[in-house]
């Protein structure tokens, strides 16, 4: 899918076509086929290589320079089925005329930008655009880390009261987030460090010309980026200590029934031993008085109290 827009001095969006490409316009491209890739190659006069970068799902953040073009590749944040947290690349290239996003998947950052945000961006300012996408993709990736904290404490209170199998699995499902997160921040940030670099090369005047306040927001970007590390790095340590705790907890609980069916055991074993040696065909004491069969059920009643009252006071139950 290949959607063109192009902001307005009135504050709202045109959309356009390859036929009717302008100046300072915005080609949004979403999991292409390998015709509109062709199509937009030619009409953008951009390497196909560029286009095709973000569409590999393993692709870490980098910067690409050309002649013509420059393509900031970046990880942003996705969430499926409510709980389960991934990345995703996402390729910003910009040239003297166009800016470009392509990406596998509608991910919420570039679906932040539409029409009832419009007056917030300018299409045609290509490097503050650039940046105002890494700064949304930022505080997405925040805001994705308050929710999982949040989920971390409901799935830890669920564990207080009842250990399910299903809770366990939701707390690895989060652990697997936080890990995909904490490498695309990495990565990340070292793209955002790249750009403050490159900000001045001629090489690059006309394609990402960098003004004041575009180095502000670019900072802030940094920030947010660096916030979101901290966040990732605090809350891995906090669920991992968690998942030590429960592992700890599921293992005691476990010995603690493994003692106590061994107590079991022996306290039935003892009557067991004593109706084995009475129930032997061999002359045995007290098998010649009316009352035996009765003594022997007293002394294997008060050889296993005597075995449960021994375990009861070393707590094996």
């Amino acid at each position: 899918m290949v959607e063109i827009y192009k902001s307005q001095e009135s504050g709202h969006l045109e959309k356009l076509t390859l036929k009717n490409l302008e100046k300072g316009a915005w080609i949004n491209i979403i999991d292409p086929t390998p015709y509109e890739l062709k199509e937009v190659s030619a009409a953008a006069n951009v390497e196909p290589d560029f286009l095709r970068s973000a569409l590999d799902e393993e692709e870490r953040s980098h910067i690409d320079v050309e002649e013509e073009s420059v393509m900031i590749l970046t990880n942003v944040p996705v969430v499926y089925d409510e709980e389960s947290y991934d990345t995703l690349p996402l390729s910003v290239i910009l040239t003297k005329k166009f800016i470009i996003t392509v990406c596998l998947e509608e991910t919420p950052v570039i679906a932040s930008f539409n029409e009832r945000t419009a007056r917030l961006f300018h299409t045609y300012k290509k490097t503050q655009f650039l940046f105002e996408i890494l700064y949304r993709s930022a505080t997405f990736y925040l805001r994705y880390l308050r929710q999982i904290n949040k989920l971390s404490d409901e799935i830890e209170e669920q564990l207080r009261q009842n250990m399910k199998n299903s809770d366990i699995l939701r707390l690895m499902e989060l652990q697997k987030g936080l890990t995909y997160f904490n490498a695309a921040l990495r990565s990340n940030d070292a793209v955002f460090e790249k750009l403050l670099r490159i900000r001045t090369s001629r090489s690059l005047a006309g394609i990402l010309d960098i003004y004041e306040e575009d180095e502000e927001l670019l900072e802030d970007v940094i920030i947010e980026n660096k916030q979101a590390r901290e966040m990732v790095e605090m809350y891995s340590q906090i669920l991992s200590q968690m998942a030590d705790i429960f592992s700890s907890i599921i293992s005691n609980n476990q010995n603690r029934v493994m003692k106590f069916l061994a107590a079991v055991t022996i306290i039935i074993a003892v009557p067991t031993v004593i109706a084995s040696f009475f129930g032997m065909n061999v002359p045995v004491p007290m098998a010649e008085y009316s009352y035996g069969f009765l003594a022997v059920i007293f002394i294997a009643l008060v050889a296993s109290f005597i075995a449960a009252y021994y375990f009861w006071k070393n707590q094996m139950f």
